[in-house]
C-alpha cells in the first residue's frame, strides 16, 4: 500500500490527512517512483486551500519536487530502468511514497548528488534559472535586487544570480535571513523591516538603481522595488508570498523597463525541450558544488502540516523536504 498525504477538503495544513491507498500502476509512458523525498514549496500551502490558480480533483496530495527509485515501468518507456534513481517536478501530487509519473518528466540524479538535495531542485532553481537566464538575460556585472532572499526561491536566485556574475543585492526581512544570503552569494543585503528598500538599493547602486530585480513577494515591497529600478532594467514577477500588488505601469514607461512574468510550469508545457536542457542544467550545477540546494530541515510525512506552516510563517531558510 501507499502512504499518501491526501487534501479531501480546502482548508489549512492541520485539514491534510493521511491514508493508506492502493499502490499506483504506471500506464502507457509512465513509470512508478518510490518517493524518498519530497519538497514543499509555498504553493503548497495556497493549493491546499484552492488559492493557486492550479485546482486539482479532491482528493489530491500536495507536493512539486520529489526524488526517488523507479519500481514499475509501463509500455512504451525507454531509456529508464527498475531502480534508477530520478527527481521529478509535477504540478501537485508528490507528498506520497508511491508516484505514477509521465517518465518524460523525470531526470536521472547525477552520480555523487545526495538525492534529498536533488528532491528540492528543479522548481526553486529551475524557476530562478529560467528568469535569470533565459527571462532576463542577466549579464555579468550587472546588479540584480532579489527579495525574499532566504527562502526557497529566493536563495536561488542569489545563488544562481552570483554563479552567473552579477553583483547580487539580497532584501530580506530581518539581520539572519540577510546574514544567510550573504553567506550564499550576495555581495551586498538589504534589510527592508528596518530600512527604505528604494532608497537602500539606490544608495547601493550610487543612485543608478539595479539592472533586474527578482520578486516573488509582491506587497507593499513591489512599488518602492520598481521604483529604484535602472533605465531598461528588467523586473521579474515570480510569486506573491505576501499579495498581489498594483504596478504603477506609468514607472515602466519613465523608466524604460520591462515587467516579466514568471511562470516555469508553463515553460515546461509550451518549450520542453528547453525546459529539459534547463533542468539537466540545474542539477550539474548542483553536482558541481556550484548551488547548494541549502536543506532547512526534512520532517517525516506525519509532520506535513508542521513543516507547511512553517513556510506560511516565512521561517524557512532555502528547502524543507518530507521524508517517506
Amino acid at each position: 500500500m501507499t502512504q499518501a498525504v491526501l487534501c479531501e477538503a480546502y482548508g489549512p495544513p492541520e485539514s491534510l490527512i493521511s491514508r493508506q491507498i492502493p499502490d499506483p500502476t504506471p500506464q502507457q509512458g509512465e513509470v512508478v517512483v518510490d518517493i524518498g523525498h519530497a519538497a514543499l514549496n509555498f504553493f503548497d500551502t495556497l493549493i491546499i486551500e484552492n488559492k493557486y490558480q492550479v485546482k486539482p480533483t479532491l482528493p489530491f496530495s500536495p507536493g512539486g519536487e520529489f526524488s526517488g527509485r523507479i519500481s514499475a515501468i509501463g509500455p512504451d518507456v525507454s531509456g529508464l530502468a527498475i531502480g534508477d534513481l530520478v527527481c521529478g517536478f509535477v504540478p501537485f501530487g508528490a507528498c506520497r511514497s508511491k508516484l505514477a509519473v509521465p517518465a518524460d518528466m523525470l531526470f536521472p540524479v547525477p552520480t555523487g548528488l545526495d538525492p534529498a538535495t536533488a528532491a528540492g531542485l528543479l522548481i526553486t532553481y529551475g524557476t530562478s534559472l529560467y528568469a535569470l537566464q533565459n527571462r532576463a538575460q542577466l549579464q555579468k556585472g550587472e546588479t540584480l535586487a532579489v527579495l525574499g532572499a532566504s527562502g526557497g526561491v529566493g536563495l536561488a536566485a542569489v545563488e544562481l544570480g552570483a554563479a552567473l556574475g552579477a553583483r547580487v543585492i539580497a532584501c530580506a526581512s530581518s539581520a539572519e535571513k540577510c546574514d544567510f544570503a550573504l553567506a550564499h552569494g550576495a555581495s551586498e543585503a538589504v534589510n527592508y523591516s528596518t530600512a527604505d528598500i528604494k532608497t537602500a538599493l539606490k544608495d547601493l547602486t550610487g543612485g543608478k538603481g539595479v539592472d533586474v530585480l527578482y520578486d516573488p513577494v509582491g506587497g507593499d515591497l513591489a512599488n518602492p522595488a520598481l521604483r529604484a529600478m535602472n533605465w531598461n532594467g528588467r523586473y521579474l514577477v515570480v510569486g506573491f508570498a505576501a499579495a498581489i500588488p498594483d504596478i504603477p505601469l506609468n514607472l515602466l514607461l519613465l523608466k524604460g523597463s520591462q515587467l516579466i512574468g514568471i511562470n516555469l510550469s508553463s515553460f515546461r508545457v509550451n518549450e520542453p525541450q528547453a525546459w529539459r536542457a534547463l533542468a539537466t542544467q540545474v542539477l550539474e550545477l548542483a553536482r558541481e558544488n556550484r548551488i547548494s540546494g541549502h536543506i532547512h530541515d526534512i520532517l517525516p510525512a506525519h509532520r506535513i502540516a508542521e513543516a507547511l506552516n512553517l513556510l506560511k510563517s516565512r521561517a524557512v531558510q532555502g528547502k524543507l523536504l518530507i521524508a517517506f
